[in-house]
């Protein structure tokens, strides 16, 4: 049985128009009550759990100054992670208690206490977060671009990975797209950095298309891009490197591809003109645009959203009434993520009923929000850094036993519970 079909019985105020349709409100402003009860659904939708002191500040603006507040986030980014494992006699290069992304190694040992003191400091920073969106937004990405940091090996690639996620966890998606294409990271992960004009690497090419921007959802159109299309799309992307000496990425003409690639007609039969030499690298530029000319891409995002923030089941009228519409918001808005974030938590649908209190919680949601709304107490980094890491390790021990490793999703899909049709949770 359906949760809300198992819970609607006890919100008598409920009106089913139609048994296949859950409800049938839209993106119109909401314009009802704006108390705690409200607030307190939007705060644990778009942060982990809602804190007393949070609920009680955001009761105090209205509904658009609030959402606005936390769609814009002013704080600073957080300090990145500290040598916490050990001494200089096993990590040479970086002090006990300094941070070590700015050293580089590709000492395996050291690459591993470091990977660990990410995912540590990466706990902390979720117990931290400032008073917005942006660590729910981190997270989204995170599992849309799903990476593992025991693949990638690198701590350094891992971190600077991540910390791009968060600096455009409320920009422009295909700009997100772009830097995340020829990130370190994601070229060691999906084999970008192997991918040469005389061994093409469809990986990433496919995933690209698959799992970042055009989907294969199935309420999608039945055209879709085809075997083709990947190949050709992994030719474009020929070239990309990465510099094991300064562990960044760049781009060789001497591996590109510079033939004309031509794509099916889902993509109208577009041909991008090899190029040469450095202009190479705007074959990757062309790509994109490409892509981002089908509207999947906008619809394949704002499904992901919703089944992030709002619930997992989209039916025809959340399609037509909520879907469709941000999709144009989106397209509208050239990919920016806000205007549509903004639309949606002021929308009445957000705030209908049936979609209060409907979400089974992940488990940083369920760990992490419990121990924000108790208020718990943490050594502070500050001045007991090797403290503060053994409890946010501790803490991340029990995210892990709940099957949510963070840094390390089962696969490039992410976790499961937000993509496995029709169960999710």
């Amino acid at each position: 049985m359906d949760r809300l079909d198992f819970l609607s019985p006890h919100k008598k105020k409920i009106k089913r128009t139609a048994s296949n349709f859950r409800t049938l409100s839209g993106l119109n402003p909401y314009a009802g009550p704006w108390g705690t009860n409200e607030v307190q659904h939007l705060l644990k939708r778009v942060m982990f759990g809602s804190k007393k002191a949070d609920i009680d500040y955001f009761k105090t603006k209205n509904i658009s100054d609030a959402v606005d507040e936390l769609i814009n986030p002013t704080a600073p980014l957080p300090a990145p992670p500290l040598n916490d494992y050990n001494g200089s006699t096993v990590d040479p290069n970086v002090a006990a208690g300094q941070t070590w992304i700015n050293a580089p190694t590709n000492d395996g040992t050291i690459n591993s206490l470091r990977r660990s003191s990410f995912k540590k400091w990466w706990t902390g920073v979720l117990l931290n977060q400032d008073g917005s969106i942006r660590e729910k937004m981190t997270l989204f990405w995170a599992n849309h671009f799903g990476t593992e940091t025991v693949d990638i090996n690198i701590a350094h690639y891992v971190y600077h990975h991540h910390a791009l996620l968060r600096q455009n966890a409320l920009g422009n998606f295909r700009q997100l797209i772009k830097a995340v294409t020829i990130d370190a990271g994601m070229l060691r992960y999906l084999n970008g950095y192997l991918n040469t004009a005389a061994a093409p690497d469809e990986n990433y090419a496919r995933e690209l298309q698959e799992l970042f921007t055009v989907g294969k959802d199935p309420v999608t159109n039945l055209e879709k891009f085809t075997e083709d299309d990947v190949k050709k799309a992994s030719k474009v992307l020929t070239g990309w490197r990465i510099n094991g000496t300064t562990f960044t990425s760049y781009f060789d003409p001497t591996r590109h591809d510079a033939t004309t690639k031509t794509f099916s007609s889902f993509y109208n039969g577009v041909s991008i003109a090899g190029k040469t030499g450095a202009a190479g690298a705007t074959e990757t530029d062309d790509l994109i645009n490409m892509i981002f000319t089908k509207n999947e891409v906008s619809k394949f995002i704002v499904r992901k959203l919703y089944r992030w923030f709002v619930y997992y089941k989209i039916d025809a009228a959340t399609e037509a009434n909520v879907i469709e519409p941000l999709a144009e918001i989106f397209r509208n808005n050239n990919y920016e993520i806000k205007p549509v974030l903004a639309a949606l938590f002021k929308s009445e649908h957000f705030y209908d009923v049936m979609n209060q209190g409907c979400l089974i919680k992940s488990p940083a949601d369920h760990v992490i929000g419990c121990l924000r709304e108790f208020e718990v107490a943490f050594p502070p980094v500050s001045t007991a850094y090797a403290d503060a890491y053994g409890m946010w390790n501790y803490i991340y021990g029990w995210l892990n036993s709940l099957t949510q490793n963070l840094g390390d999703p089962p696969s490039v899909s992410g976790w499961p519970a937000y993509y496995q049709a029709p169960q999710y949770h």
